[in-house]
């Protein structure tokens, strides 16, 4: 039996992460999901996802710092697990602090702004599970 795709979720309102769920799991995805930045480290180490959904904006630890984190050299054996901003901040504005705040360029691999749509967050996770593969 083929193990099912690992998508983790990382994102501090309970209701989103709910919703995210649900569509993913429609389609044939395991997800796993954290409540902050730091869960969400601590999940990637656990987990091995096959793909990271992020917010963010969140207490504790923010998907900027989480961003940051990743960019770390001992954190290497994480660069090639795509990153899907999923988040209520335009893209422009994220872009423009992450690179204020770092000096460096916001690396992710797509973007998806809420409120949440299906369809298109399944499509952008497939474009970018197909380039990983």
């Amino acid at each position: 039996m083929q193990e099912k795709t690992k998508i983790l979720v990382v994102d501090d309102d309970p209701d989103i992460r709910e919703a995210v769920s649900i569509v993913l799991e429609a389609h044939s995805y395991q997800v796993v999901t954290a409540v902050d930045g730091e869960d969400g480290l601590a999940k990637l180490k656990d987990e091995r996802p096959d793909l990271l959904i992020l917010d963010l904006i969140m207490p504790k630890m923010d998907g900027f710092s989480v961003l940051k984190e990743l960019r770390d050299p001992r954190r290497s054996k994480y660069a090639h697990i795509p990153i899907l901003v999923l988040t209520s901040i335009s893209e422009d504005h994220s872009r423009r602090r992450y690179e204020l705040e770092t000096g460096l360029e916001l690396n992710v691999d797509d973007y998806v702004e809420k409120p949440l749509d299906p369809p298109v967050l399944i499509e952008r996770m497939e474009k970018l599970l197909q380039k990983r593969a």
